[in-house]
């Protein structure tokens, strides 16, 4: 075409370029045919005249919708077509009917929304702008006009743009469908969200694209008879199986794999997977990773896409199963057997992965192995096993797992399709082809050609649909086109798939023999074609073959051909996996019939894909195709990038070269009629005078010209290749030979026009000339008289300037001078008044400060005063407090005593009671006594005389005895009387005192019940004895019966007086409940009093500080009056006002650390070489903040507060345990430490306070502690408070510790004085120690173990050990009182061998427990552990009573338990002067402080 075409200097070319595939350029040079072009990059190209094709020069700057609409229609004039729309975002270009949409890799939203869709809806095509609506709307319009199916293939490479080109049509089929899902999803949405799914199994990365489509898809979507959507399918083709097995390198098998290998830690510990390098279908290529794809997200996205598709949790867990099996099973490997042509597992590895695959795929592991090394071959009457060598073991195993995958990714779009729904009375389809595109690699295997065949053969039925477009537009324009050839590649599809003879079929032959290999298949092929056309051999290679395809040529390499199309169908992997434990597995391989399970046959990959490839071409076949070619512009994947080459070749491999090959082989270049004349009406000037038509005005212009083979249609002129050329050429000459008349006219025109012009212009200079001669004389004149008078004013001016000069200048001296003497002056009165003015608010500010000084002194003083009238009311609150303390405490001692008192008076009643009885029965006896003495008088007065001496002697005897009884009944009535007057007096002193009146209250209860018992008991004896008198007159019994009678009434006077004693005990414990509500009252006013002194602490601080401030403030404002005034005296007194600044920041920095301190302490920092770390750490901060020496500080009121929130829980002994070591050793510290002021003395101690201050009376030398720790320091006043409220805390940790230890062990000891045996009623055998006293005995040993682990002073630790054995003493021995019945020997003997063992712990633990002595007896430990019972009878004591003395009951009382501080504040630091704390570690959070660096000196 190019070679007919006469090219002249100037004319516009497009040249060949190897860089930007083409270049435009101006022929500068024609020699022969060989042309000189200057490119527009600045490049001097020399071509031949064949290679170089011509340029539009009338080519619009936006370029054509339509490339049909190009004058010249080959590979540079389209690509320039493109790149202009390109750079205007016109992306989609026609090329006929087809529709080129080139990618830009940018979002263009207003292609693509509602208002575009409308625009498009019922246009013809053409009308408007190329769009895939328009093909989309196009389809649908034929669909329903003709009722035949549509079809739309879209092809192109991967990141072309096809999925959003597939996504527009879906979009606008479903506009015009208008049928959305029941859930609100469209069929389009469902379709375009299957897509990961397949994209995760069905795509794979190649050599030139990350994620390359592995098959084709063909989405149907179906139609009802009014054009409403009723369905949709997906439909699969092609799926590169091999690709399963095989892999080249550097590509990647399929994604799901990877996806798998990156799944989450439960998945993958679940199918026991490993690292991509590790298994044999994946390690085949060096590529594991992409950059683009993250194999860990993909595998979530793709689980969330089988979710939205309908896919199950528990059919996606089957499906990775399966997938991973495949992994398991590519690891497994073969080698010889035992016998001959077998085969076994290689390793352990491979045993375990195929046990492994067994249990994924949940079948047996010996059936699995078998059909991997043994083949089973049925004949007519038996069947036979094989072995299989380790060869063909692999292949047997690659089978099963491509067999796998393939049955894997069917059923994937079978699910797919079920959930998107179909319509099977469908009638009409549109169906939307996206199918991978030409490959050619570096290395080309099986997979190309598999993927280049299907090109050929879509290419062919593409040529085919633009050869019938042609022949169309040649009918509708009545052309002859009978001998316009038609462009095949039918030999290239012979040369392939022909059978026999084709090059698949010689490959399946080769298949079928095991020998062969691919040197005998590629030697097989060179010798079938070596004559034909489109087959060659490569030079430097001998298994290699070249087909030159539709694209190009590409190479193939034969060494995988065979491998990879290798598919058997073997019986046994049927069997085995269709009867799987796993239902999903099971589903993959369904029963066959009878004929194709009785034995394996061999299947041919390249067969089957040739026949599912004319199953596709059969679909395509029955419906009219429309075409979408989508282009890549750049590989980097950007916007606004053309690569001239990368496109070009795209548009080879699309078949867009392919139709402009067809539309070149008849008649490419078509005009319309007003169009072509419009471009060549210079050819013929004649046939624009109106006088022909347009058709006869086409072909005069034609017939001028001379051009052949050249048709007229209808509506446009029909031009060979190559024609438009030619008649551009012409027209150029035509133009060149026009421009050169025009030019010789228009330069006469400007030659005739210069002359007149110029001498015009030489008359009218002539005339100025001689105007400006006249002009200037007059001018000269006219100067030399004005320059006469300029002199004259000029000389004025300079004279009289210099006069004025000199004036200006005396007077501008004599106003400075002036001025001068002025400012002097000024600045004399200005400094004497700011001397005035700075002494005056100097002495102002002396007078002020001296005031200020005054009142903060007087305020000071008030505040002092009142804090210690408020200290002063304070502490007798406290006192008050104390005291309503120990009212309460009387008040229950009281009314224990009165409930005593009660028991004492019933059983003092009953005894009367008794008592009168008696009396009643002896008087009854002494009457009937003296009236048989009466009537016996008679009858022995006569013996009377003779006994009279001896009676006599007898009855002196008894009346000396009868005195004698009377004398002590009368000493026991005085003494009644006397008790009396006691219970009177000591009533009397129990109203004044309520202690005193406790004591005496159990004193009165105590004599009333001896005296009581003593009266009854003489009085009982008294009866005795008077009944064992022999009466001999009446005035002894009346005198008997007076007595009888007062001691009646002496009786009634005592239960009287009882009664009134109960009386004002009524009273009086009304009255202690009021003094306690008192005492509460005047505790929440010491708190409230507390509290308004620290806030009036806080308010005087606030004060001093603003008064520093407010002083800072005026002394600085005084001193920069002064600095304004430097003339002041040298003698003025200035003062520095940093010192309150600096104070306050101190004082803020002592808060920092004071909190710092806090903080630390208030956990459990632990101890140090047995000393605590806590008191240590607050002792020497304190010692080196001298906050001993402070008069005003609240670090002290800051760690009273720690240490009484910290033994807020009084249940916890290890955390009190903790805080009484600190808080001894603390107080130890501050003993050895502190020396109080001369001129101060602390207040007597009057109640609790009182009683803190106790420890002060004397402090020892400290003679023994190190010096450079503890030091003595001279002690203010809130370091004394300290120390007394530190001394009280001690007091009140050890009394809370020991009242906690009391209340453990109260519940044991009622039960350690009875025998459980005894108890129950069975004979007791030699005494054992039983759970009570072993259990007391265990809680002794955990609290000494608390109190050493925290390490309590020993003297503490012995002193609660006293007061907790005296308190047992005790109240066992109130148990034994109470409780009568267990005064036995057997009990006796229990409590005693009780006491016995604790005596042994107390043995082993004397050094904590009690003071060490040699030997402790019995004695001793009564008056160490219980000296209240010291000076009485112990019960049990003796081991020979059998039983207790009621007498020694009666007479022994109940004991009271002491909870008194058994030690002082001198016996708790004379016990720790040994104490070394030279070696004691800080904490270390406070050593990390700078502040506190001083812990470690």
């Amino acid at each position: 075409m190019a070679a007919t075409i006469s090219y002249a200097v100037g004319s516009l070319v497009w040249v060949e370029d190897p860089d930007e595939a083409w270049l435009d350029g101006i022929v500068a040079q024609v020699n022969g045919d060989e042309l000189t072009i200057n490119c527009t990059n600045g490049n001097i190209v020399v071509a031949n005249m064949s290679k170089v094709y011509p340029k539009d020069p009338e080519a619009p700057p936006s370029g054509v919708d339509d490339m049909t609409k190009l004058a010249y229609l080959h590979e540079p004039g389209v690509l320039d077509n493109l790149k202009r729309r390109f750079d205007i975002n016109e992306i989609y270009t026609y090329t006929g009917n087809i529709l080129i949409a080139v990618n830009p890799f940018q979002r263009l939203p207003h292609l693509y929304d509602g208002n575009m869709m409308g625009k498009y809806k019922g246009a013809a095509l053409g009308d408007l702008n190329p769009h895939p609506f328009a093909i989309a709307d196009s389809a649908y319009r034929l669909m329903i006009n003709d009722g035949i199916s549509q079809s739309i293939l879209v092809s192109g490479e991967s990141g072309a743009g096809k999925t959003e080109s597939t996504k527009s049509l879906m979009q606008y089929l479903a506009y015009m469908g208008g049928r959305s899902d029941t859930d609100g999803r469209s069929v389009e949405q469902k379709v375009l969200e299957s897509n990961p799914v397949l994209e995760g199994f069905g795509n794979a990365k190649t050599v030139r694209n990350n994620n390359s489509s592995r098959f084709g898809k063909f989405v149907e979507i179906q139609f009802d008879q009014r054009g409403r959507i009723s369905g949709a399918a997906i439909r699969t083709y092609l799926l590169e199986r091999s690709r399963v097995c095989q892999v080249s390198d550097p590509e990647r098998n399929y994604h799901c794999f990877y996806m798998l290998c990156a799944a989450p830690k439960e998945d993958f510990e679940r199918f026991k997977l490993d690292n991509p390098r590790n298994f044999h279908y994946l390690n085949q290529s060096n590529c594991y990773q992409v950059d683009a794809i993250d194999d860990a997200k993909e595998y979530l996205t793709t689980r969330r896409a089988m979710d939205v598709v309908g896919i199950s949790p528990d059919e996606q867990d089957a499906i990775f199963r399966v997938v991973a099996a495949i992994l398991h099973i590519g690891n497994i490997e073969f080698k010889k057997g035992s016998e001959p042509d077998s085969s076994e597992p290689k390793d352990d590895k491979s045993v375990f992965h195929l046990k492994t695959a067994s249990e994924l795929f949940m079948c047996d592991e010996k059936a699995l192995e078998d059909s991997f090394c043994k083949r089973v071959i049925v004949t007519r009457g038996e069947s036979i096993t094989k072995n299989l060598d380790p060869v063909a073991a692999s292949v047997n195993r690659d089978a099963l797992a491509k067999t796998v995958y393939s049955r894997l990714f069917d059923w994937l779009v079978n699910k797919i399709n079920r959930s998107i729904g179909q319509d099977p009375d469908s009638k009409s389809l549109i169906g939307v082809l996206d199918i991978y595109g030409f490959e050619t690699f570096k290395t080309n295997s099986f997979e190309q050609f598999c993927i280049n065949l299907t090109n050929e053969k879509l290419q062919q039925h593409f040529n085919q649909h633009v050869f019938k477009m042609e022949q169309e537009e040649y009918t509708r324009e009545e052309i002859d086109w009978s001998y316009i050839e038609f462009v095949d590649n039918q030999d290239v599809l012979d040369l392939i798939e022909k059978k026999p003879g084709g090059i698949i079929a010689l490959l399946d032959e080769a298949c079928m023999f095991p020998r062969s290999t691919h040197e005998t298949f590629a030697e097989k092929l060179y010798q079938t074609f070596t004559n034909h056309k489109r087959f060659s051999k490569p030079k430097l290679s001998r298994t290699d073959f070249t087909i030159s395809h539709y694209a190009g040529e590409v190479t193939y390499q034969t060494e995988l051909f065979l491998d990879k199309n290798k598919d058997y169908v073997v019986a046994e992997h049927q069997d085995l996996l269709g009867a799987s434990k796993c239902s999903f597995v099971a589903s993959l391989f369904p029963p066959l019939p009878d004929e194709s399970s009785k034995s394996s046959k061999f299947s041919s990959i390249g067969t089957g894909f040739k026949q599912q490839l004319q199953a596709l071409l059969e679909t395509l076949s029955s419906t009219e195709p429309h075409y979408i070619r989508c282009i890549k512009p750049n590989n980097l994947l950007k916007p606004s990038i053309f690569e001239n080459s990368n496109i070009l070749q795209q548009l080879r491999c699309g078949g867009v070269m392919e139709a402009i090959r067809i539309s070149c082989a008849g008649f490419p270049t078509r005009r319309p009629f007003l169009d072509f004349i419009n471009r060549c009406r210079i050819l013929a000037p004649e046939v624009l005078n109106g006088s022909c038509d347009v058709i006869t005005a086409c072909r005069k212009i034609l017939e001028k010209v001379q051009l052949k083979g050249y048709q007229i249609g209808k509506t446009k002129v029909f031009l060979r290749a190559g024609q438009m050329a030619e008649l551009d050429a012409v027209r150029n000459e035509v133009l060149g030979r026009s421009a050169t008349v025009i030019q010789k006219q228009v330069r006469t025109f400007f030659y005739h026009r210069w002359f007149g012009q110029m001498r015009m212009s030489a008359i009218t200079i002539q005339a100025y000339t001689r105007g400006e001669v006249a002009r200037c004389l007059f001018e000269h004149k006219k100067k030399e008289r004005a320059s006469v008078r300029i002199q004259k004013e000029s000389r004025k001016y300079l004279a009289r300037k210099s006069y004025l000069a000199f004036c200006s200048s005396a007077i501008t001296i004599q106003r400075g001078m002036h001025g001068m003497a002025a400012r002097n002056e000024l600045r004399f009165r200005k400094r004497t008044k700011a001397a005035i003015l700075i002494q005056c608010q100097y002495k102002r500010h002396i007078a002020r400060r001296q005031f200020t000084r005054t009142r903060t002194a007087a305020i000071v003083a008030q505040c002092a005063w009142r804090v210690k009238l408020a200290r002063r009311e304070l502490r007798k609150l406290k006192m008050a407090a104390k005291e309503t303390g120990l009212l309460q405490e009387a008040k229950n001692k009281l009314e224990k005593q009165v409930e005593e008192l009660t028991l004492s008076l019933q059983h003092e009643k009953r005894l009367r009671a008794d008592l009168e009885e008696t009396k009643k029965q002896e008087n009854s006896k002494l009457q009937l006594a003296l009236e048989e003495m009466q009537n016996q008088y008679q009858e022995t007065k006569t013996l009377l005389m003779k006994e009279r001496e001896e009676n006599v002697n007898k009855t002196g005897k008894h009346d000396q005895e009868t005195k004698t009884l009377l004398t002590k009944g009368e000493e026991n009535v005085n003494k009644t009387g006397e008790q009396v007057q006691e219970t009177k007096s000591l009533l009397t002193e129990r109203e004044e005192n309520v202690n005193i009146t406790g004591k005496q209250g159990e004193e009165t209860k105590t004599l009333f019940m001896k005296g009581g018992e003593e009266n009854v008991n003489k009085t009982g004896e008294l009866v005795s004895l008077i009944q064992e008198v022999h009466v001999v007159d009446n005035d002894l019994v009346n005198k008997l019966t007076n007595e009888n009678e007062q001691l009646k009434g002496l009786v009634c006077s005592l239960e009287k007086k009882i009664d009134e004693v109960e009386k004002k005990y009524e009273e009086t414990s009304k009255l202690s409940e009021e003094r306690l509500k008192q005492a509460q009252d005047a505790e929440a006013k010491i708190i409230q009093l507390k509290t308004t002194i620290q806030r009036l602490d806080e308010k005087i601080a606030d004060m001093e500080t603003e008064d520093h401030i407010l002083r800072q403030q005026a002394l600085k404002s005084s001193s920069r009056r002064m600095s304004e005034h430097p003339e002041l005296p040298s003698g003025t007194p200035r003062k520095n006002f940093g010192t309150e600044s600096l104070r306050k920041s101190q004082m803020e920095r002592q808060r920092e650390l004071s909190d710092a301190l806090i903080k630390c302490v208030a956990g459990d920092v632990g101890f140090s070489q047995g000393k605590p770390v806590a008191a240590f750490t607050m002792y020497k901060c304190l010692l080196h903040w001298k906050s001993f020496e402070a008069e005003r500080t609240n670090v002290f009121d800051r760690l009273i507060q720690l240490i009484g929130s910290k033994i807020e829980n009084s249940d916890d002994n290890c955390h009190l345990a903790y805080w009484l070591s600190n808080t001894s050793t603390l107080l130890f510290l501050l003993q050895r430490s502190l020396k109080s002021s001369k001129d101060w003395k602390p207040p007597q101690p009057t109640s609790f306070f009182g009683r803190m201050a106790q420890g002060f009376r004397s402090s020892p030398s400290s003679a023994n502690i190190q010096v450079d720790i503890v030091r003595a320091v001279e002690a203010k006043y809130p370091a004394l408070l300290f120390k007394q409220q530190l001394t009280a805390y001690v007091e009140k940790i050890f009394g809370i510790v020991r009242d906690n230890f009391k209340k453990e062990i109260f519940p044991l000891l009622s039960s350690c004085i009875q025998d459980t045996k005894t108890a129950q009623g069975g004979t007791s055998s030699p005494v054992p120690v039983v759970n009570h006293w072993r259990s007391i005995i265990e809680k002794l040993q955990k609290f000494i173990d608390i109190l050493k682990e925290n390490h309590v002073p020993k003297i503490l630790v012995q002193n609660i050990f006293t007061q907790i054995f005296s308190f047992t003493n005790v109240q066992l021995f109130n148990s034994l009182f109470m409780r009568q019945e267990c005064c036995t020997l057997s009990n006796g003997e229990y409590m005693k061998a009780g006491l016995d063992e604790l005596e042994t712990w107390c043995q082993e633990a004397t050094e904590e427990v009690i003071h060490p002595k040699s030997d402790i007896t019995y004695d001793d430990l009564t008056s160490n552990l219980c000296p209240v019972i010291s000076n009485m009878k112990a019960v049990m004591t003796g081991e020979d009573k059998s039983e207790v003395d009621s007498e020694t009951i009666n007479d022994a009382v109940l004991l009271e338990d002491t909870s008194s501080t058994p030690f002082s504040v001198d016996e708790l630091s004379a016990s720790q002067e040994d104490r070394d704390f030279a070696g004691v570690k800080a904490p270390i959070s406070l050593v990390e402080n700078p502040d506190f660096q001083f812990l470690q000196d």
